[in-house]
């Protein structure tokens, strides 16, 4: 947090008179059933809070003053909850828009990541950081940050290392760090000498075991790139706090995942809980850690063991025990009041011994404007023409009835089945975009500036389906690009050429027509939209979709295409 002078001495003594009642407490909460993590046992007691921290359990009330008591009504008592690794970028919105649909769950404290919005920000990278961070400690949740490991040149890694609240070095690009990139090695030897912590994206799934002990080795201090029993025993094995990931767009890889620490009895010492990406949507219908540590219980995980996984465990991984992650003495007064264990439902929700929220409602929220951070889109696509949107089969059978193509999953993120090559069929020399039985879309992966020969990916597409029209979207980093989807390369064209208009956008068009635009303004990777207003555009996409035959579940189509950006850049289809 940011740095100020404290006076000590005046701070000491100010606990002391208040423990003997010579002075005025902030808070007490009493009628309480606190969890302690430490001992893993429930008591009924009272908590007392004096600027911002917890300083007495069970304080006598017979000699303590205090300016203000809030009775538990019996409710429990749990640390708030910490999300040990989350892209900012991932659900769209700015930091004051993600509170409004994050605090409420009982969240009061993030490790983030930022290192896709300083990637399209280039060479404003470091200014863009800055306003990010900007009144940062204003905000109604802790946030600790990581300078981009990947995706930014070294320079703006060096600079935003120096910043609050910045922490460490974000986690690595295995294509990169494997082969002895040099500017990785820079970036991991700055953090070193100010002995940071370094994210680890460890490459389980892509490189051979000996390139596997780098990171332990050189001090990368977690790993969040587990996808299954082995991957985990892999992980903790080679000593890392491993970080049980929700955000696949599919709670089915988690649920592997819980599964396994469960049926293999893997200590959950070892573990901590994050979302890595998550969209606003599902944080307001669904929640956030609250529904995580509800979804380990479910699994057959001990609910205080979950809980512990969500605070404490997390908290000492960072070395903050000491500030965060239990309710004791020193600690900072983040706390959540639920009334189940098992199925988090957080009624009240405190940081720093204030009420912020309540009955998952925000009560008070940072008023910070980032309008000095939205940015005009430039033009990259004047060039396109619809024939570069044909697919071109990867091979023809004999008989010219049948070509191989490319089908691209959307909820194959993390797998082989992200992409497959299948035979379909050709009907009058073109490709029938059907599988199996099944009726796809196309998909184009088409690079937003051109240097000489453009280069676009064409193939099938599952997950958005739609019989007319089209939906686009871009991601400026690491390289720009756009997917678009549709039936026709005409209407793909005109599409993916409106999205180009903006910085970053997703627009669905029918017949040449725009029907609906979700812009994403700041740096082309977040919306400078409240909650209400970013739900509401990722509604009208997905309302105007199923107006041209899209079923949609789960996370919104805008968030779905957005995923495949990060799939397409892992498995090499982004140049």
């Amino acid at each position: 947090m940011k740095q100020t002078e404290i006076n000590h001495l005046e701070k000491v003594r100010a606990i002391f008179d208040i423990l003997h009642g010579k002075k005025e407490a902030d808070l007490l909460l009493k009628n309480l059933n606190i969890l302690d993590v430490h001992g893993e046992t429930v008591y009924h007691g009272s908590l007392l809070i004096y600027d911002k921290r917890i300083v007495a359990l069970n304080p006598d009330e017979s000699v303590i003053q205090v300016k203000e008591v809030f009775d538990g009504q019996g409710l429990y008592a749990i640390p708030g909850l910490i999300d040990a690794h989350l892209h900012f970028e991932s659900q769209l919105a700015h930091p004051t828009a993600l509170a409004e649909a994050m605090v409420p769950c009982g969240t009061t404290t993030i490790f983030a990541e930022c290192l896709d919005l300083l990637s399209a920000a280039g060479e404003d990278g470091v200014r863009a950081a800055q306003n990010l961070f900007r009144d940062y400690d204003k905000l109604p949740y802790r946030l600790y940050a990581f300078a981009p490991g990947k995706k930014t040149a070294a320079w703006v890694t060096k600079e935003v290392l120096e910043m609050e609240p910045v922490i460490g070095l974000g986690e690595f690009e295995h294509f990169t760090y494997s082969k002895g990139d040099e500017d990785d090695f820079q970036k991991a030897a700055w953090v070193r000498a100010k002995g940071g912590f370094m994210n680890g994206h460890w490459g389980l799934t892509a490189l051979p075991d000996m390139v596997l002990n780098y990171l332990p080795a050189i001090g990368v201090s977690n790993n969040h790139d587990v996808w299954n029993g082995d991957d985990i025993e892999k992980s903790i094995r080679y000593g890392f706090p491993t970080q049980i990931k929700f955000g696949v767009g599919s709670s089915e890889v988690i649920k592997t995942l819980l599964r396994s620490i469960v049926d293999r009895k893997f200590p959950t010492e070892n573990f901590m809980l994050c979302t890595d990406n998550i969209s606003i949507e599902r944080l307001l219908k669904m929640g956030h850690m609250d529904w995580i540590i509800s979804l380990c219980t479910q699994m057959g995980i001990n609910p205080i063991k979950a809980i512990k996984m969500a605070s404490y465990n997390t908290a000492k991984s960072f070395n903050m025990d000491h500030q965060i992650g239990s309710l004791t003495p020193g600690r900072f007064a983040d706390i959540v009041l639920t009334d189940s264990l098992s199925q988090i439902n957080p009624l009240y929700v405190f940081k720093d011994g204030e009420l912020i929220a309540k009955d998952r409602k925000m009560l008070k929220n940072a008023d910070i404007d980032y309008s000095a951070m939205c940015t005009k889109g430039v033009i990259g696509l004047d060039d396109l023409t619809p024939e570069q949107l044909d697919i071109v089969p990867l091979e023809l059978s004999e008989d010219g009835q049948q070509a191989k193509v490319y089908l691209f999953d959307v909820y194959g993120r993390g797998h082989a089945k992200f992409y497959q090559e299948i035979w379909v069929p050709v009907v009058d020399g073109k490709v029938v975009a059907e599988h199996e039985g099944e009726k796809l879309s196309r998909l184009s992966v088409i690079r937003r500036y051109a240097d000489g020969k453009r280069h676009i990916v064409n193939g099938l597409f599952k997950g958005v389906y739609v019989e007319h029209g089209a939906v686009a979207t871009s991601w400026p980093a690491p390289i720009p690009y756009f997917v678009v989807v549709g039936q026709e390369s005409e209407e793909m064209c005109y599409c993916a050429k409106e999205v180009d208009k903006y910085s970053g956008a997703c627009i669905v068009t029918d017949n040449k027509t725009n029907k609906s635009v979700l812009p994403l303004e700041i740096y082309g990777v977040m919306a400078n939209m409240t909650v209400s207003e970013l739900t509401q555009s990722a509604d009208a996409i997905d309302a105007a979709l199923e107006e041209m035959g899209n079923r949609n579940e789960g996370e919104p189509v805008v968030n779905k295409l957005l995923s495949l950006f990060i799939s397409l850049h892992r498995f090499r289809f982004m140049e």
